[in-house]
């Protein structure tokens, strides 16, 4: 009965509570408006940006890789990706039975291909002019073995016979598949429909000299036949290929990357027994793949930024690019005096930073087909020994050590948004810790990310590039800003 009075008791307080409040959004405390948190929007804290070249990178270990030309882009100049790569056996001491006669050799690279996280569709990543560009490429056997290197730096050329042993000259479709004929061992040939690929026939003689004919030594462990055939190199023909070009990215992470033989075996007084098929496979898994990379500025307004990067008066626009290209170096040379401006003389007071938002603009015009904006950018900082850096709101916490991570917001940083020509950054956290001394700025820097991967070495999974404006903008654009919304605490 005690139990009974005291849950009657408790009913008939809240029933009395809830009937006193007239409107439900009044429930609470009144606070006293001059305690009231108040944030002011400060837009007027310069940004300086300028364009320097990026790092060079090591590229192996990368399941996609670039391929292909950029023809004389009026502010970028010229672009040229060149792969080198090994061929691995099929299996240990595979063997191609008795007097075995190469039918054809099919070097097949496929098209990476990448969900697009905003359509959900199967994307391949291309860059450039697929409309009418004719892209000519040459295959050649490497000088060295591949496999022994460890230099694959994207400056890095590699050495190679002088015998051109395969050829490609036609447009890239990377949204066009493409049908095969395969050879069935015992019954007809049957023609399959596969996704978009490259697909290069080399030299019957040389795979019959340098594969078929190997004894079975050299073809008892990839070692052995990496000491005997070296690797293979497909590069650019600039003078065969026309238009403004693109570069098309390259999938090395699975299988289906390889060299096809097609030969017969077990020939006996010229009469075929079998006709066989068989996939020396390309992949990371199995040996160096590695990209050469060129960037030619001759004459572009990107030369004249790299040759003298602090001008009297500074230049409207800087420029990105990705393929260990251009990145921009950033810094807030007015931070200070805004600080002092808002502290007025009170050492004492502290500003509290609500939130701060780097607004990058790309400019007008350079948004045009078919050098559109790069999809992605990354801002990171440098530490005192220049290695690169997540900011702090970017930096994933780890059993809660990052209580300043952005959290959700993370979301929508560097991501191109096409309605409104802009890169949008959230770093709230870093400029409050450039602000209280807890941060010291080393550099800061905008460069090209790849869509779906996010690194802070140098991508080379990407050829966008990027046109921003900086000061001084010309009419109708916006020049890159800070947003601070703050709080001065006295």
């Amino acid at each position: 009965m005690k139990f009974i009075k005291l849950d009657l008791l408790t009913l008939l307080i809240g029933l009395f509570l809830l009937s006193s409040c007239k409107d439900a959004n009044t429930i609470g405390f009144e606070l006293d408006p001059s305690l009231a948190i108040k944030g002011v929007l400060n837009s007027s804290v310069a940004v300086k940006s300028v364009t320097i070249k990026d790092d060079e990178t090591s590229t192996v270990s990368q399941g996609r890789q670039p391929l292909g030309y950029i023809n004389g882009d009026p502010i970028f100049g010229n672009t040229e990706a060149n792969l080198a790569f090994a061929v691995s056996l099929p299996s240990n001491g595979y063997s191609f039975g008795t007097n075995p006669i190469i039918d054809s050799a099919v070097l097949v690279l496929p098209y990476s291909r990448i969900t697009d996280a905003v359509t959900a569709k199967i994307v391949n990543e291309f860059y450039g002019d697929t409309a009418t560009s004719v892209y000519s490429f040459r295959v050649h056997q490497l000088k060295d073995d591949i496999s022994l290197q460890n230099n694959f730096q994207t400056n890095r050329e590699f050495a190679v016979e002088t015998p051109v042993i395969g050829t490609f000259t036609a447009k890239i479709m990377p949204n066009t598949n493409v049908k095969v004929t395969d050879i069935v061992v015992g019954k007809p040939d049957s023609i399959r429909t596969i996704v978009p690929e490259i697909r290069i026939k080399l030299d019957n003689t040389f795979i019959q000299t340098r594969i078929l004919s190997l004894d079975s030594v050299t073809r008892a462990k990839n070692s052995r036949f990496g000491a005997a055939f070296k690797g293979l190199r497909i590069s650019v023909d600039k003078a065969t290929s026309t238009g403004k070009g693109g570069i098309i990215l390259l999938d090395f992470a699975g299988s289906n990357a390889n060299l096809q033989l097609y030969y017969k075996k077990n020939i006996t007084n010229s009469v075929s027994k079998d006709t066989v098929g068989v996939s020396f496979p390309i992949s990371i898994s199995s040996g160096p793949i590695a990209a050469n990379i060129k960037h030619d500025y001759t004459g572009t307004p990107v030369q004249t930024q790299l040759s003298a990067p602090n001008p009297a008066t500074p230049y409207n626009v800087t420029y990105l690019q990705g393929l260990s290209g251009l990145r921009n170096k950033i810094s807030f040379p007015d931070l200070t005096a805004f600080v002092n401006s808002v502290k007025a003389g009170n050492t004492a007071s502290r500003i509290i930073i609500n939130r701060a938002e780097l607004v990058v603009n790309v400019a007008n015009g350079t948004d045009v087909l078919p050098y559109t904006p790069a999809r992605k950018l990354i801002l990171y900082r440098n530490d005192i020994a220049g290695n690169r850096l997540n900011l702090i709101d970017y930096s994933t916490p780890t059993n809660n050590t990052n209580p300043k991570y952005v959290g959700a917001d993370r979301a929508i940083n560097g991501f191109y948004d096409v309605s409104k020509k802009r890169y949008l950054f959230v770093l709230t956290s870093y400029l409050q810790n450039l602000i209280d001394g807890d941060t010291e700025d080393f550099g800061t820097f905008l460069s090209v990310s790849s869509f779906d991967a996010t690194t802070l070495t140098p991508s080379i999974l990407t050829a966008g590039r990027s046109v921003i404006n900086t000061t001084n903008p010309s009419s109708g654009n916006s020049a890159i800003k800070l947003n601070i919304y703050y709080t001065k605490v006295n």
